[in-house]
């Protein structure tokens, strides 16, 4: 092998080693080490693990939604200071996906966004962010104005989990036209209800009429997998499944007619909550598709 050729094979060699660790996923003992230093708090050496069996013991309630969004593990760690706590709760679930689907399913009006990771919410006491395959909650019982002090903590944190932290590369491609703010999110299973809807990125939407809508794009990973949901669809609807790739109507009694459109392993389409039939869906539909 020629000198040259020897270095570029040891250069990707190398390249896949460094981006295989950038996307393994990280110990609670390294997210620990993450933590950077805050004045005047101290992190705490004691570090608590839960996992898929025992996450009820400190959640309770909201357990099940982490599970349904491939929830492995949490790592809840401390700062401080007096009777004072910052508590860092992060959740480890098995994909970036799954991480921000969670994050976004509890975003809140009542919060600010922030620059932070993949993205951020927050307020005087609270931060909540993705980044890579965590989700992280943080939060303070201080009276005293931290809240720069917080912010500044998790954004170091959220640089070391994964520098480049943002939404999925699918979101991306959703048109920006009509697209309403922070309205991106990611649904593992059962999609406006249905269970064989899995791995489901979609945005809210409004047209020049003024309807609301979610536009929507299924994974299935390949297309044998992208027929197989639409096979389950039309079983429910008990339409004729001799259809082909392309334009596509699903007759679903509790949602609407909704318009799609197979295209190899995706299914895109439009959802209106009230069964509407939006003005200019076709168009919305095909702009994405072409993206694919």
């Amino acid at each position: 092998m020629k000198r040259n050729s020897y270095k570029l094979v040891c250069m990707i060699i190398a390249l896949s080693a460094f981006f295989a660790q950038g996307n393994k996923a990280q110990t609670p003992e390294q997210l620990k080490s993450y933590l950077p230093v805050v004045p005047g708090w101290t992190i705490d050496n004691e570090i608590e693990i839960f996992n898929p069996d025992n996450l009820f013991d400190r959640i309770n309630g909201a357990a099940p939604l982490f599970l349904e969004n491939n929830f492995r593990e949490m790592t809840s760690m401390e700062y401080k200071k007096d009777g004072d706590y910052i508590t860092i709760q992060a959740y480890r679930h098995a994909t970036p996906e799954d991480a921000f689907g969670m994050y976004a399913s509890e975003r809140s009006s009542d919060l600010d966004f922030l620059p932070i990771g993949g993205e951020a919410q927050g307020d005087d006491k609270n931060l909540y962010f993705f980044s890579g395959c965590i989700y992280v909650k943080m939060w303070t019982n201080s009276n005293d104005p931290i809240v720069e002090s917080i912010r500044a903590a998790g954004k170091s944190l959220a640089e070391k989990i994964s520098p480049d932290a943002g939404y999925p590369s699918i979101v991306n491609l959703f048109p920006k036209e009509g697209k309403l703010p922070y309205s991106e999110a990611y649904v593992t299973s059962s999609y406006i209800g249905h269970e064989f809807l899995k791995s489901v990125y979609h945005a809210g939407y409004e047209n020049a009429g003024g309807q609301l809508f979610q536009l929507f794009v299924i994974d299935g990973k390949s297309k044998e997998g992208a027929q197989a949901i639409l096979n389950a669809y039309f079983a429910f609807t008990k339409q004729d499944t001799g259809y082909q790739e392309g334009a596509l109507t699903i007759k679903d009694r509790y949602n609407g007619d909704i318009p799609a459109l197979w295209k190899g392993q995706y299914i895109i389409g439009i959802y209106n909550e009230n069964g509407e039939s939006i003005n200019g869906a076709t168009d919305f539909i095909e702009n994405l598709a072409k993206s694919f």
